[in-house]
């Protein structure tokens, strides 16, 4: 359960969502994704407000502003990693234009798997894997991603290797990212940390003001 949680996430800020287990960062990363109602307060995208919005309105929006990244990547095993990138354009107009497909095919390319695009889930490794999650979530331009937990299933190597590709996916598009982590190294790799404890805004503050207070 959350308490007055009152934050903003600014344009092109990487933000990390930090805090025990049970304090409250599912939750709150399900309201912020539309995927859970919050039962009080506002909460605008954009500086639309989304909390009188009914289901069909709360898909549209969900699908026109956020992208997501899990800590499981969740792609279709029998598509290939272009065709699972292409899947939230074909959920949005239930059909892929030549021009979604050729952007998906472009962000694929950025996100180093130019040579795999044809490849299925199952022949790429799992670092290979969370970059289709990446490029899927980045191929409709969302303006805000929210990763949960986007390494917490990968080895050291390849949570560097994705973490690093997130930092410069931000850096190019410019797009804003509430990334929710246990790892501390990835943390102090973000813009700004907000701590969660028991449901509560703990702290918010930038990471350079965090590590000097350690």
């Amino acid at each position: 359960m959350l308490h007055g949680v009152s934050f903003s996430v600014g344009r092109g800020e990487f933000v990390a969502l930090i805090g025990p287990s049970g304090s409250g960062k599912s939750t709150l990363l399900n309201i912020v994704g539309l995927l859970e109602p919050a039962t009080t307060g506002s909460y605008r995208i954009q500086g639309d407000e989304t909390m009188q919005l009914d289901e069909a309105g709360l898909t549209l929006r969900r699908r026109a502003a956020l992208g997501f990244v899990f800590q499981f990547h969740h792609l279709l095993p029998a598509f290939t990693a272009l065709e699972n990138a292409t899947l939230p354009a074909l959920m949005r107009e239930g059909r892929v234009s030549t021009s979604q497909r050729e952007r998906a095919r472009a962000v694929l390319q950025a996100v180093g798997l130019a040579n795999a695009m044809d490849k299925r889930p199952g022949e790429l490794s799992e670092g290979m894997q969370q970059r289709v999650a990446i490029a899927r979530a980045l191929v409709l331009g969302p303006p805000l991603i929210l990763a949960d937990e986007p390494t917490g299933n990968l080895d050291q190597a390849s949570s560097d290797e994705v973490f690093a590709l997130m930092r410069r996916m931000h850096a190019e598009l410019r797009i804003s990212f509430l990334v929710v982590t246990h790892d501390p190294r990835s943390a102090a790799r973000c813009d700004r940390v907000i701590e969660l404890v028991d449901g509560r805004v703990a702290r918010d503050e930038p990471v350079r003001a965090a590590a000097a207070a350690v």
